[in-house]
């Protein structure tokens, strides 16, 4: 039998950033993590992280974050080993996998450890692009507003993890109509493709 995409244990990760080019030493300011299974909660992450450089405007204006909220925050080194720990054993799930995994890996060779490149990866937005072809656009707060998702998005980490796994949760509902319900099915249309 295959494997039914609710037997699967998924982290469902978001970051926030200093601005949007880790290529030009931008860097992640918070990171977290919901990991289900099916229905159930199973462990949240958390983090602010202390980038060692200043937001950008257009950042800050997103997210709100401070100077001063980042004072007392951990590096990036004391972070990333307890992410790593975290997600351990279980599928990755982002909207936008690309943005994200770009962060994660930068910041795993600035701290000399192996990126993330062996884990499936669900990409919510791509779920929304084939689910929903014909939508003006892809915002994650415009499909979650089109999906009847009541919470707003608020630009942070964890609240945006939270409407990440309201939307992915009304993605499987359509799915299972569709009889798309397990993980090779799930993973070939729906993996986010990591470039080499």
């Amino acid at each position: 039998m295959p494997e039914h995409i609710d037997e699967i244990e998924i982290t469902i990760f978001d970051t926030e950033t200093t601005g949007l080019k880790p290529e030009e030493g931008d860097r992640i300011v918070e990171l977290a993590a919901l990991k289900v299974k099916g229905k159930q909660r199973l462990a949240v992450f958390d983090e602010l992280i202390n980038p060692g450089r200043e937001i950008s405007p257009g950042a800050f204006a997103v997210n709100k974050i401070t100077p001063e909220m980042l004072k007392g925050a951990p590096r990036v080194e004391a972070v990333m080993p307890k992410f790593l720990d975290f997600i351990k054993g279980s599928c990755l799930c982002s909207y936008n996998a690309e943005f994200d995994l770009n962060f994660l890996n930068n910041e795993l060779k600035l701290i000399g450890l192996p990126v993330i490149n062996n884990i499936i990866v669900f990409d919510v937005l791509a779920m929304a692009r084939i689910l929903m072809p014909d939508l003006a656009r892809y915002a994650l707060w415009f499909v979650a507003q089109k999906l009847e998702v009541k919470s707003a998005q608020q630009h942070r980490a964890l609240a945006d993890v939270e409407m990440t796994w309201e939307v992915f949760t009304k993605f499987k509902i359509i799915c299972q109509e569709k009889g798309i319900t397990d993980l090779a099915n799930f993973s070939g249309l729906f993996a986010f493709r990591h470039k080499p």
